[in-house]
């Protein structure tokens, strides 16, 4: 049976004994979506191995690294192109609960769009035991989500879900670090591919965790190499394209145009130049006329730095 959906990621190191129960919760959450579902875990992480012969997924150790030995996003795509045949690519990190839906979602988009890219938002969950995935589990899991959990913020995405034609060439980007989920929702528009923010139709869930496994225990959006990340994306023009520059909604698995207001009118005018002119210069004397304080904050930053 040809899998409809694969589902790919780049676990952390399973030595810390809460990151080893929320990515095993993670993907036996991921395999319990049957199987139209091929799930792989890239890199060869401490545990991964172990963990991939204990609950059945694919395991691939072999990726591209930067001189810090962080996992290359551009590696991992093409790593899950290769040894896959499926339709349709999903990059997840590796602490999201995944239900139904998300497969749901999947074919929807599929069934009436060529090329595009599902994002969304996500509840965030103190989960501290094994979770069960018998009878029920789906709709258990989300009650509790709703009930003990909060919405994150539509800042980034935890998930991409998209044709796997799309993003077959990407900056090196590390793993883990912000700015390249901004990118992945500017791509998306710079080329022309329907952007769904599938909030309404997807209800996935981050299991809370602290930063221990990163350098000095510091969140991912102060790592250096989140500034690199930023510099290979294109700088702040395009790290701050987020889930409301989508065009389109799907709610209940129907597409629907996102919605209008002036503030959404407003921020298209502002970034036509970059995705639709693709004009660099014209893209920052826009950015520049519609945030002056911001834009000049930044020049100063810049000219210090240099």
């Amino acid at each position: 049976l040809m899998s409809f959906l694969t589902i790919f990621t780049a676990p952390k190191p399973f030595t810390d004994p809460h990151i080893n129960l929320i990515q095993r919760n993670a993907l036996r959450s991921w395999l319990a979506l049957g199987p139209e579902v091929e799930v792989l875990a890239i890199g060869a992480e401490d545990g991964l191995e172990q963990a991939a012969a204990e609950l059945g997924f694919g395991f691939i150790p072999e990726v591209e690294r930067n001189t810090r030995g962080t996992p290359l996003i551009h590696s991992l795509f093409d790593q899950a192109r290769r040894h896959s045949t499926s339709p349709v690519l999903a990059y997840v990190n590796a602490d999201i609960l995944l239900r139904p839906d998300f497969v749901e979602a999947s074919r929807q988009a599929l069934a009436q769009l060529k090329t595009f890219l599902l994002v969304g938002q996500r509840w965030d969950l103190d989960v501290t035991a094994p979770l069960e995935f018998g009878e029920g589990w789906p709709e258990r899991l989300l009650e509790q989500a709703r009930t003990q959990g909060r919405r994150h913020t539509r800042g980034g995405s935890d998930y991409f879900i998209f044709p796997r034609e799309c993003f077959t060439e990407l900056p090196d980007f590390a793993v883990g670090r912000a700015g390249w989920d901004n990118w992945m929702i500017y791509e998306a528009r710079n080329r022309g591919w329907a952007l769904v923010d599938a909030t309404g139709s997807i209800d996935i869930i981050h299991q809370n965790h602290d930063y221990r496994h990163l350098p000095g225990g510091q969140p991912h959006y102060r790592q250096p190499e989140t500034y690199e990340n930023t510099r290979m994306a294109g700088g702040r023009l395009v790290t701050r394209f987020t889930l409301d520059d989508a065009q389109y909604q799907m709610i209940g698995g129907r597409l629907q145009p996102f919605p209008r207001s002036w503030a959404k009118f407003k921020r298209e005018v502002e970034i036509f130049p970059l995705v639709r002119l693709h004009s660099r210069p014209l893209a920052r004397a826009f950015y520049a006329l519609f945030h002056p304080r911001r834009a000049y904050r930044e020049l100063r930053a810049a000219g210090r730095r240099a």
